[in-house]
């Protein structure tokens, strides 16, 4: 195991920015390679103690020489969001100098080549932070960027490109569920890793052996041991599935069982009231159409002053708030749908 410090500079003197990579050399040159980091969202932390669970199961079986192909990893990407407090409030999700979503604006390259990556010398710190994690992942089989929603069930943003090849991949990981997307303008760091793929020979594409995936690990609030030792055998044995890791003792994955939902029936259920909300579901729950979601509390105690929210098709809760207050037009949830949304902003990847 090799750990390095990766240097940002910032954008006044006397301001930069460091982050640590470790790296597990492979074995085998043929070998399929990893990728992963975590706290892209400076915030979310549960793929942050995945990692730290995973280390010393990568280091014995470096000890043992059963990796086969190269690994990097990045526990701490986003250094920049990671310092960010206002008024003692963490704020890791969006740069608060830009008021830029980390996890948007990424490079789009048309093949993945690093001499394409754009010259932001002078483009600002979170450019270049964005440069360094796009270089930092660029040509490996396996890339994984480990998120979190506000509350939630487990599941993986894939691209339609690379389904059903990473069926294995979510049946691995114990996800809960899939959702699919096709078209990524804004630039989030997995739209990045799978764009350069898209337009190129299959012999450099090699989309039957891709991973690219947005993992969802529940909650901002599901971070403890015993989730993070869950969510580290996931990420474990998927690097043995895919070959990354040589392991007799890890059985081959059955395959996935959850529900595989294209972007497009996600509802994202905008609060048509601010004030307090009283849920009825929670993430995993099966709903009907006009089944109640939630009422909201906008003027306590007066006629009329609860305003009740509900399905607009049958399908699962996939993720609902953290907080419980809410201004109006704010998204209560993400109902995975059944069919296609009639909502306009369906189809928008939302990571």
């Amino acid at each position: 195991m090799q750990k390095t410090i990766e240097r940002i500079a910032g954008d006044s003197e006397g301001v930069a920015y460091e982050f640590p990579v470790v790296r597990f050399e492979g074995a085998d040159k043929a070998a399929s390679t990893a990728y992963l980091q975590a706290a892209l969202h400076a915030g979310e932390l549960p793929g942050v103690v995945a990692i730290d669970a995973l280390m010393p199961m990568l280091a014995k079986a470096e000890a043992e020489g059963r990796i086969k192909g190269a690994i990097t990893i990045v526990p701490w990407a986003n250094p920049i969001g990671r310092a960010q407090y206002h008024f003692g409030e963490h704020q890791g999700r969006f740069n608060l100098a830009t008021r830029t979503n980390f996890n948007r604006a990424f490079p789009l390259l048309a093949a993945p080549d690093a001499k394409l990556l754009p010259d932001v010398s002078l483009g600002g710190a979170d450019r270049r932070l964005k440069n360094r994690l796009v270089e930092l992942s660029l040509g490996n089989d396996i890339v994984l960027d480990l998120h979190c929603d506000d509350e939630g069930l487990a599941y993986l943003y894939v691209h339609t490109s690379l389904w059903p090849h990473m069926s294995d991949c979510a049946a691995a990981m114990g996800a809960d569920a899939v959702v699919l997307w096709s078209e990524d303008s804004s630039g989030s760091f997995e739209g990045a890793s799978i764009m350069p793929y898209q337009h190129v020979p299959a012999s450099v594409a090699r989309f039957d052996r891709r991973v690219v995936t947005t993992v969802e690990y529940r909650g901002m609030l599901d971070v403890d041991g015993s989730l993070a030792a869950s969510d580290a055998a996931g990420l474990y044995r998927l690097l043995v599935t895919r070959g990354v890791i040589q392991d007799a003792s890890v059985p081959k994955v059955s395959s996935f069982t959850g529900a595989v939902v294209p972007l497009e029936n996600i509802d994202m259920m905008p609060s048509p009231k601010a004030g307090a909300i009283l849920y009825d579901v929670k993430p995993g729950d099966r709903v009907a159409k006009g089944d109640r979601l939630a009422t909201i509390v906008h003027a306590p105690g007066e006629t009329g002053g609860r305003t009740e929210v509900f399905a607009p098709q049958s399908g699962f809760i996939l993720t609902r708030r953290s907080r419980r207050i809410i201004r109006a037009g704010e998204d209560l949830l993400k109902l995975a749908g059944d069919k296609r949304s009639d909502d306009a902003r369906s189809g928008t990847l939302e990571d």
